[in-house]
């Protein structure tokens, strides 16, 4: 298919189409996590939709032409602090956190990026970095802390489309004595005792979380590449000072050519958040959920658009797989995806649109031969849906169920009994209780049957 990719840049604030610097080396960063606590639902969703992002850009240019890089931020305030209140080492917490991640990316059914660097790996990259700016005026040393100085970029502010002033008065930056401006952002700081360091000219310390990034990006993309992605909440700071310090660092016009970010999850139409008290963890899903179903709940809004999750949501989503489940077929060799059907996926990634055209293949595979059915499974194991086969999503369905089948027989033998006595609210209280572990029963012809939600 020789169509064009568009992506919302938001160095642009538009929609363009996407042209690669080289057709034969595409080069993608997105920011991965801060391994201090284990991912909540709203860090899937940048998993997800960059996955397909990397899925359509091998589609179209080889699959050998894509380099996705993703991060693993493993020093920063926050893991300190999380490894100080949890009582544990950062090594552990760090080892432990970034092992449910894997566990979390591999059951949303996330293919490996490329290359998935780790921080700690690379501080001799970042104090390299912070020499460099150091040596053009970019960046200045006081009492041990090095800083970014922002007003010697005269494009800062460009990704967010503001100005310092508007910026600065966000107060979203860190207020210190050590600073010449409130709006000048950290390279490197000093670390106490119980603190991780590492050696540098400016004493013993570790760098600030933006560097990461730029460190990284550069090592594995070069000075210039095609795509940086994230969360749309690291536009400011983080991919602002991205771009100031790479840039000037490199002495290039250009660190990223496409910024494309996703919008929030939310619940109840409020941001999720600890302060919200709404966090909801990947890994707390796994034994109840299917991670397809949560893939495809996550696939449900455009990227762009704020997503409200929601147990109804779930619901839909489990729903539509088991349908789709409905006419599988274990296909040896995936069938050719007709053109038309892509389409969505090429303009902004609009899965709400890929998803709309799965269900026009499924009525037609519902009704049609094996072929019309290849192509079906074929069109959603491009997504990461369907993959497993429909033993497996069966198995899983009754292993979800959180009761033997003795105890569901019992269970329904007491609700039988006390239907008898006309004693319906015990009776509605055991097929409540039944339901909340996920066995659904009905009443059909005199008998009550059974089956695992």
């Amino acid at each position: 298919m020789n169509k064009d990719i568009f992506l919302t840049n938001n160095l642009s604030n538009k929609k363009e189409k996407f042209v690669p610097l080289n057709e034969k080396k595409i080069g993608m960063y997105v920011c991965g996590p801060t391994v201090y606590d284990n991912p909540h639902i709203g860090n899937a969703r940048p998993l997800v939709i960059f996955d397909i992002l990397f899925k359509v850009l091998k589609f179209k240019y080889g699959k050998n032409a894509v380099v996705y890089i993703r991060n693993i931020t493993d020093v920063d305030d926050k893991i300190i602090k999380s490894s100080m209140e949890n009582k544990i080492s950062i090594s552990e917490l760090t080892k432990n956190v970034i092992e449910n991640f894997t566990d979390d990316c591999n059951f949303l059914n996330c293919e490996l990026p490329s290359e998935q660097p780790r921080a700690t790996d690379h501080i001799d990259l970042m104090i390299k970095m912070i020499s460099e700016l150091i040596k053009k005026g970019f960046a200045y040393e006081n009492n041990n802390h090095v800083y970014f100085q922002v007003n010697k970029f005269e494009d800062y502010g460009k990704l967010s489309n503001k100005k310092l002033e508007e910026l600065v008065a966000g107060s979203r930056v860190e207020v210190s004595d050590n600073k010449k401006n409130p709006e000048d952002f950290v390279l490197w700081k000093p670390s106490n005792l119980k603190e991780p360091f590492w050696r540098s000219p400016w004493g013993n310390g570790r760098p600030g979380w933006h560097l990461e990034c730029s460190a990284m990006a550069k090592k594995f993309l070069g000075n210039e590449f095609d795509i940086h992605g994230g969360g749309i909440d690291l536009l400011f700071p983080h991919h602002e000072n991205e771009i100031a310090q790479s840039r000037c660092a490199n002495s290039s016009k250009v660190f990223a050519n496409y910024w494309v970010h996703n919008a929030f999850i939310t619940m109840s139409n409020e941001k999720m958040s600890k302060s919200q008290g709404n966090i909801l963890k990947i890994k707390d899903f796994r034994d109840t959920i299917n991670g397809q179903v949560l893939r495809l709940a996550l696939m449900s809004a455009h990227y762009k658009q704020p997503l409200d999750w929601s147990n109804k949501l779930l619901e839909e989503s489990k729903n539509t797989i088991e349908k789709w489940y409905e006419v599988y077929l274990d296909i040896k060799k995936p069938s050719k995806i007709p053109s038309e059907i892509l389409l969505p996926l090429y303009d902004d990634l609009n899965t709400p649109g890929y998803i709309a055209n799965l269900h026009l293949l499924y009525e037609k595979a519902n009704k049609g031969n094996n072929n019309d059915k290849e192509i079906f499974i074929s069109a959603c194991n491009f997504i990461g849906i369907l993959n497993e086969t429909k033993k497996e999503w069966l198995e899983f369905k009754k292993k979800k169920s959180l009761i033997s089948e003795k105890d569901i027989l019992i269970k329904i033998k007491s609700r039988d009994k006390a239907r008898e006595n006309k004693d319906y609210k015990e009776a509605d209280k055991i097929r409540d209780e039944l339901l909340d572990k996920g066995v659904l029963i009905e009443d059909k012809n005199g008998k009550t049957i059974w089956k695992i939600k």
